[in-house]
């Protein structure tokens, strides 16, 4: 049972590096995108960021589990962050289609610019 349970915490151990090195790339890719990151459901990202802080607080609270608890705890910051940053980019890609007397920047006129 000891080599089945080192499997399992190995596994856990490895997908959950995994997991942290995987949100590098996607917060990169979601800053350099310049289309208003169209492509992100924000629905899965905050289910992903409930699911990783429950986890946290769960083992912290009910199995006294600090390991898994900051493991969680990251996740769910990490995903926070990289929705914070769509929001963001889709915040300024829809900003930036509007006419610029909606935007709250001052309209210039035509003899203005001679």
């Amino acid at each position: 049972m000891s080599d089945q349970f080192d499997l399992i915490a190995l596994s856990f151990g490895f997908f959950n590096l995994l997991r942290l090195a995987s949100y590098l790339p996607q917060i990169v890719a979601v800053a350099r995108d310049k289309h208003g990151a169209t492509a992100i459901s924000f629905s899965c990202w905050l289910i992903w960021i409930g699911a990783n802080a429950t986890t946290a607080l769960y083992s912290w609270v009910r199995l006294n589990d600090t390991t898994l608890g900051v493991i969680s705890a990251f996740n769910a910051a990490c995903c926070a962050l990289f929705l914070l940053l769509a929001v963001y980019k889709r915040a300024m890609h829809i900003s930036a289609q509007l006419p610029r007397s909606r935007r709250g920047e001052p309209r210039t006129h035509a003899h203005s610019l001679r």
